[in-house]
């Protein structure tokens, strides 16, 4: 309940409540107290509960309407700055903390109020700023050191005296050098992404092209584990955005339909339009996610199960990446997961006529 209809009810209750005790205050004066007011009234004609009725409906309900009436303007007109700001601190994410609430100035306690959340919303854009700048800064940082890294085992396995047992030391070491570089990168990007200094092209891109694109690639991902992957429907739909962008969304969708899914499994990929959208839609047969991990897979490092994880390979950024790619491009992202069963990533992004 609401609370001006909560108020609203106590001032009803509370009205109707004094309108009562002075109805009955009065008829004990005039019948009861006073007995000869109710002797004059019927020398003239009228009786004392006849005149008390006309008084409570001609006086007091007109009074109780009246009260009601003003009542509710008024808490109305008090409530709306709550409603105002409400509404305001609703709409307020982390790329948004920089927004302030809107004060009266009157230095009343809604005032204050908002002074308080704006207060509260700057210690918090300082937070994610600071957070943010380490993240890129220390993601920079890190890119030398594994580079050089990465150069000098290339160059120890390059050499002919190198034995087996060391070579194959050495091409693991640089798998993981490799693995470590891709999630620097996924974070420099998210951390970039999150200060706004990702710039997007905007123009018009053959979504059905990348899609066909994208299924040819699957295919190859997809033939170590002899996962079938079926382009089902690819309707041409254009829409305006950044083509590399668009591909990594795909690569990462497709990537992970094949990683996560049994051997001998399927990846379907179809692409309509619909409604003024371009529908993207991506089905695995994998071990499906857990109804109530289903809110957490668009976070960052969030991998589901642990125990079905563990063996592949991934940090857990892309579905953040492509959560992202998809709302700078003006669309949604859902996921639906049947466990043992199906998994299934839904896209929809704005098309062009």
């Amino acid at each position: 309940m609401r609370i001006r209809t909560h108020l609203m009810l106590w001032f009803a209750v509370i009205l109707l409540t004094g309108l009562l005790l002075i109805s009955g205050w009065t008829y004990y004066e005039m019948v009861v107290e006073h007995p000869t007011v109710a002797k004059v009234l019927a020398a003239e004609g009228h009786s004392a509960q006849e005149e008390f009725g006309e008084i409570l409906l001609y006086g007091g309900l007109p009074a109780l309407v009246l009260a009601l009436i003003g009542g509710w303007f008024l808490m109305r007109k008090a409530l709306t700055p709550v409603t105002s700001l409400t509404h305001t601190v609703e709409n307020i994410r982390v790329d948004t903390l920089g927004q302030q609430l809107p004060r009266s100035g009157n230095g009343d306690e809604i005032d204050r109020l908002a002074e308080v959340f704006n207060s509260m919303l700057k210690r918090l854009d300082n937070s994610f700023t600071n957070i943010r700048e380490f993240t890129i800064n220390a993601s920079h940082e890190l890119k030398t050191p594994l580079t050089i890294m990465r150069g000098e085992i290339e160059t120890r396995l390059k050499e002919p005296s190198i034995n087996t047992p060391d070579r194959e030391f050495f091409a693991s070491q640089l798998d993981e050098i490799a693995r470590l570089a891709k999630i620097v990168d996924a974070l420099t990007l998210l951390a970039k992404a999150d200060a706004g200094q990702v710039a997007f092209a905007q123009q018009p891109v053959r979504l059905d092209e990348l899609v066909r694109d994208s299924f040819a690639d699957a295919q190859l991902l997809a033939r170590p584990t002899q996962v079938n992957v079926d382009l089902l429907q690819c309707q041409p739909a254009t829409i305006r955005g950044d083509r590399h962008r668009l591909k990594q969304l795909l690569l990462n969708l497709t990537d992970n339909a094949i990683k996560y899914n049994q051997p001998e499994g399927r990846v379907t990929l179809e692409l309509v339009r619909n409604n003024g959208h371009a529908e993207l839609t991506i089905t695995n047969t994998g071990h499906g996610i857990p109804p109530e991990k289903l809110p957490r897979v668009f976070d960052r490092f969030y991998r589901g199960d642990p125990a079905h994880n563990s063996e592949i390979d991934g940090c857990g950024l892309g579905l953040s990446i492509a959560r992202w790619i998809v709302k700078t491009h003006g669309g949604t992202i859902e996921l639906q997961s049947e466990p043992e069963q199906l998994t299934t990533v839904n896209v929809k992004l704005p098309a062009e006529p």
